[in-house]
């Protein structure tokens, strides 16, 4: 029972690794049946990204821990993919095969951001024998549910050496011009300053959820590559 709350699969080597790294998903009323299938398997297409991979890959005796998790109200958090170490092509392969496959399951329509940041923490500090921590959490709104995302942060700031980056996400419709970019200028400020947290955090913007694969990406590439930069940093010279 304890590894299934952790998100642990069944089986999962305990190694060192570099990098866990939680990706919680916004699946509140507000994101319908179209764009639940853009973002899922926009996931599934940023893993496969070629330079998504080579970073993922890149040092598999150290690989990156990934976990994958969705929220909406303050009691729907479900985890669709389990801590999976991405030591090896198969491994990656088999974690985009199982977002591809998931279907939505029915959950609350609000949108409890500061219970998906204290989730996503929970299942992080499960894994403290990686060398960073890192929560993404993506949204297209604000929190209308449970404690204060603000407060959450505050809150974490004393839990240990963990990094939450956000994914701002816009409407699809092309046609709102200017009032989409402020929309996105507005959600992004919101999720600057009430959610992410720790050194170097950041927000990414994507223009919709037909821009999700294309933004996740590059964020992916971003904290990827930080994280490997840093450890090289700190090595005796």
């Amino acid at each position: 029972m304890l590894a299934l709350w952790a998100g642990v699969a069944p089986g999962a080597a305990a190694s060192a690794c570099r990098q866990a790294l939680a990706l919680g998903l916004d699946v509140s009323g507000s994101v319908d049946a179209r764009e639940y299938r853009l973002q899922i398997h926009g996931v599934a297409d940023a893993l496969s990204d070629p330079r998504v991979r080579q970073a993922l890959l890149s040092m598999p005796e150290t690989p990156v821990r990934l976990l994958v998790y969705e929220w909406s109200g303050s009691e729907d958090q479900a985890i669709i993919l389990p801590w999976t170490a991405i030591d090896t092509a198969p491994a990656l392969d088999a974690a985009i095969a199982t977002l591809r496959a998931t279907r939505r399951r029915e959950a609350s329509p609000g949108t409890a951001l500061g219970v998906a940041m204290t989730r996503g923490a929970a299942l992080l500090a499960t894994q403290d024998d990686c060398w960073r921590r890192t929560l993404d959490l993506s949204g297209d709104g604000k929190s209308n549910f449970g404690p204060r995302p603000r407060d959450v942060k505050d809150a974490l700031v004393a839990a240990g050496d963990v990094t939450i980056n956000a994914l701002a996400i816009g409407v699809d419709n092309p046609a709102t011009g200017d009032i989409r970019q402020a929309e996105i200028a507005e959600l992004s400020s919101y999720f600057r300053a009430e959610v992410i947290l720790g050194p170097g955090a950041f927000v990414h913007t994507a223009l919709g959820f037909e821009d999700y694969a294309r933004a996740l990406a590059e964020k992916l590439l971003r904290e990827l590559d930080g994280i490997v930069l840093s450890r090289l940093d700190a090595a005796p010279q």
